[in-house]
């Protein structure tokens, strides 16, 4: 409520808070669709983040203890099918605002802050269907800095709009969300072992094609830089 507050008093001429949406929980397609109705009615510009999900051993715990029913969805496929119909949610109302001309898509905006390829692929192809072109800025990617590299700068390089995630902050206030990440190791270390194996994968085509120092560059506009001169990245 309060980061609705905010989009209300903020968000009168762009898209500059947003809220996040957990889509571990049961509730979060259903929490979305009301706050896109209630940006409609206010008539301010709404902003979404959509993420898995960060606190599930703490809301199983809360809901064992005060006796309601368990709100995370109950395997790790349901909450990508709610993440992905959050998705759609979003973009297909953007689309239906497009309609209307004078930019009215703008009036929605999100940020696909996830590691997940399929979920990736899922959010360009839909891009794709409803007509979304990446230099439009509707719509822009997020994951952790040294994290996943293999997917944000091919984004980046196609013209996606992509952000990198740098947490910082006193250690013994960010320590919930570092004990967090240490017990997500098993994850991410999977995720970096795809990404050595890659390196190790283009290192080698470089030594074969002798293009040991090639930089990739793609013809990039980072947001709020529109009016400036172009430049590779």
């Amino acid at each position: 409520r309060i980061a609705m507050e905010m989009m209300k008093k903020y968000n009168q001429e762009k898209t500059i808070v947003f809220n996040t949406y957990q889509c571990y929980m049961k509730i979060a397609l259903h929490s979305l669709t009301l706050d896109i109705e209630q940006a409609s009615r206010q008539n301010f510009y709404f902003g979404a983040k959509l993420v898995r999900g960060a606190y599930m051993e703490q809301e199983r715990a809360r809901a064992a203890d005060l006796g309601y029913e368990d709100p995370i969805n109950p395997n790790f496929e349901a909450t990508s099918e709610m993440y992905h119909n959050c998705l759609a949610t979003c973009m297909n109302r953007m689309h239906e605002l497009k309609q209307y001309g004078n930019d009215m898509e703008k009036r929605i905006g999100i940020m696909v802050a996830s590691h997940n390829a399929d979920t990736i692929r899922f959010a360009i192809q839909k891009m794709k269907e409803l007509g979304i072109e990446p230099d439009e800025r509707l719509i822009c990617f997020g994951q952790l800095y040294g994290m996943c590299d293999n997917l944000s700068f091919p984004l980046g390089q196609a013209g996606y709009s992509v952000y990198k995630y740098v947490p910082y902050g006193p250690v013994n206030e960010v320590l919930p969300y570092l004990s967090r990440r240490a017990r997500e190791n098993g994850g991410m270390l999977s995720k970096l072992d795809t990404e050595k194996k890659l390196l190790r994968k283009e290192l080698t085509r470089r030594v074969l094609t002798g293009k040991i120092f090639h930089k990739p560059e793609g013809d990039y506009v980072p947001v709020g830089f529109e009016k400036m001169p172009r430049f590779n990245s």
